[in-house]
């Protein structure tokens, strides 16, 4: 089996302050299985600090890549200054396009992998490999035990938050930021475990509706299959905030199943949390809300909107109540929708026409916040 090919992509925006810690974490990913040298794009989005000046300190202090196509600590770094704020949707395609392999073809080979990286995450040394481990261990087991194939299209492992952001609870428990991501049936998607202390939950390896887009291994191979027509892989019109449960209902749509490993573990410096909404940024706000209505758009059916009415419709009215009552900023999402509902129903049609997976595959997730591998993936 030839090595894997490991493509780390990171976007920033005034995020000088955490890029050095998380590139060094980077460069001590151990690299058993791995192609020489980590292919790494930092697309910058129009940061006022210097961001790109410290992404371009680190790549110089890599050193040049030599002829053998290494570098000094395995690292070929690219900086992508945008010039503007693209958001994570944005900018993520912009790096995630920087390290695609024009060689392997459309489709990219089996094992080649794409880590999105918030910059405030610091992935352990062994994060990758044990999350590759994973989905191997995961495909053959499925190969002997059911004689099919599971096609797993991304996978996550566990995410703790960091000191100093409730990472450290009284005694020095750690506190849990994500164990995979899951759906409610108020069309809502939390993070499994998220700022429970640890006690060892969540402790084996299953199926999940979702990744963070803070620590996600992705199939390339997987993101062109359910990549927009151009290539995009995260939808930008998110711009920011829950595009990563919109490419995960993208996956499921195509039969690609989300992984969840709990021995690979990653810190994460958390700000954007529901219970800071007053204290998260009014931008962040806007799109927070815009794009729980676009999920829907794009990926509700009508058998789903009769079953999950009494929720999704009960907390589009208090979201309603609450701008009007304290939040006017947002106000602005409801007009952007209207404006843009003739590109949001072509981008529908096109997804929806593309739609592989039998309707259960979508409806169990609002059901279940895992499933064991063993379990019929409705292949």
């Amino acid at each position: 089996m030839s090595p894997a090919r490991l493509a780390v992509c990171i976007v920033t925006h005034d995020d000088a302050d955490d890029l050095p810690a998380c590139l060094e974490a980077v460069a001590h990913l151990t690299r058993s299985g791995f192609a020489r040298p980590i292919e790494v794009a930092v697309a910058d989005c129009d940061s006022a600090d210097d961001s790109v000046a410290r992404a371009r300190a680190f790549a110089a202090s890599a050193g040049p890549v030599d002829p053998a196509g290494t570098a000094s600590g395995g690292l070929r770094i690219q900086v992508l200054p945008l010039g503007e704020n693209r958001g994570f949707a944005g900018g993520m395609n912009a790096a995630i396009a920087a390290t695609r392999d024009e060689a392997a073809g459309d489709a990219g080979r089996d094992d080649d992998w794409v880590l999105t990286l918030n910059p405030d995450a610091r992935p352990a040394p062994d994060y990758v490999e044990r999350l590759i481990d994973a989905v191997h261990r995961a495909e053959a087991a499925e190969a002997a035990e059911q004689g099919g194939h599971l096609r797993i299209g991304a996978v996550t492992g566990r995410l703790i938050r960091s000191a100093g952001d409730g990472g450290g609870a009284a005694g020095g428990d750690r506190v849990l930021d994500a164990c995979g991501m899951y759906l409610t049936r108020a069309w809502r998607h939390h993070d499994r475990g998220s700022g429970e202390l640890d006690r060892g939950q969540h402790a084996r390896p299953e199926r999940v509706f979702g990744a963070t887009g803070a620590a996600a291994l992705l199939r390339r191979r997987a993101l062109e299959d359910v990549a927009f027509e151009g290539g995009e892989v995260f939808d930008p019109l998110f711009h920011t905030f829950r595009e990563d449960a919109e490419l995960a209902l993208r996956l499921h749509e195509r039969r690609w199943e989300v992984l969840y490993e709990p021995g690979a573990v990653c810190l994460h410096r958390r700000f954007n949390l529901p219970a800071r909404r007053s204290a998260m940024p009014a931008m962040v706000n806007y799109h927070s809300l815009k794009n729980r209505y676009l999920l829907r758009a794009y990926h509700q059916t009508a058998g789903n909107a009769l079953l999950t009415a009494p929720w999704a419709l009960g907390r589009d009215l208090a979201a309603l109540a609450y701008v009007l009552a304290r939040e006017h900023t947002s106000l602005a999402a409801y007009r952007w929708l209207w404006r843009h509902r003739n590109e949001i129903r072509a981008r529908r049609r096109y997804l929806q026409s593309r739609r592989t997976a039998p309707a259960e595959a979508v409806e169990r997730w609002f059901r279940q916040r895992s499933l064991p591998l063993s379990e019929d993936s409705l292949s």
